[in-house]
């Protein structure tokens, strides 16, 4: 790959031009940035600026009030080329909290395996429905524990919305070991640009290191490259970074969700 290419067309086609997740979203290019404002459920936040020393703290004041106008907490998406270099110094000054950093990677969708491994025991079940998302649901929370609930709801009735209003920019499976989920993943088509977003595939702690997430990940470039879509993005963490480097994936940049949450 062309680094270079594929960071200015990732910056351009995700983050500039972004267009909205479905019809309970907006896209708006006001001032400076670029944001999403939908439903306490769906995802609210900056998705770009372009900001610099003078403009910066006015532009981050803007958002916050827009955002606790509507009543939502939001995420200012921090990328590692983003300016000024002191933006994360400014948002947190401003009362955001930084979330765990991420790794945003791509490959080409064509170059992965075009078959998922699954270790014995283990199926992969489309998720189409309430019945299915409710499962994705049961399995986040047997990744992540008890304490992700109010995040794993949230989810739930978010990929259920796209699931109903816009099934052909979804995919979503969850694997199953018998009747138990342990893992659930989806890929996000984003029309009109040369990007499909991997998300999810956090996996229950006794399943972990079995290759259940290279399968995911395997079965959703299959599909991705069959739609004709050319890259494969994902916001890694740490556990799963390892994983993906191993299977081809390269680093484009860092992102820090910013978080701030309105005072009750």
């Amino acid at each position: 790959m062309d680094f270079a290419a594929v960071l200015a067309a990732y910056d351009q086609q995700i983050r500039r031009d972004a267009r909205s997740e479905g019809p309970r979203t907006r896209v708006e290019r006001t001032g400076r940035v670029v944001r999403q404002t939908g439903s306490p459920d769906d995802w609210n936040g900056v998705l770009w600026s372009d900001v610099d020393a003078r403009t910066a703290d006015d532009a981050i004041a803007e958002q916050v009030r827009h955002f606790t106008a509507a009543g939502r907490e939001f995420e200012w998406k921090l990328h590692s080329y983003d300016r000024p270099a002191d933006l994360a110094e400014r948002l947190l000054a401003a009362g955001f909290v930084a979330d765990p950093l991420e790794t945003v990677m791509v490959t080409e969708a064509a170059v992965l395996p075009v078959a998922p491994e699954l270790p014995e025991g283990i199926r992969l079940l489309p998720v189409t429905d309430a019945a299915g998302v409710e499962l994705m649901a049961e399995a986040h929370l047997a990744a992540f524990g008890e304490g992700d609930a109010a995040l794993s709801e949230r989810l739930g009735k978010r990929i259920l919305a796209q699931l109903t209003e816009t099934p052909d920019e979804i995919v979503a499976v969850v694997a199953m070991a018998g009747d138990r989920p342990v893992c659930g993943a989806r890929v996000e088509f984003r029309p009109g640009t040369d990007f499909a977003g991997l998300w999810g595939g956090g996996t229950a702690p006794q399943w972990r290191g079995k290759g259940i997430y290279r399968a995911t990940v395997a079965h959703r470039a299959r599909i991705a490259a069959e739609r004709g879509y050319r890259y494969l993005q994902v916001d890694a963490s740490d556990d799963s970074r390892p994983i993906l480097n191993r299977l081809g994936f390269t680093t484009l940049c860092t992102t820090t969700p910013y978080v701030y949450r309105p005072r009750p």
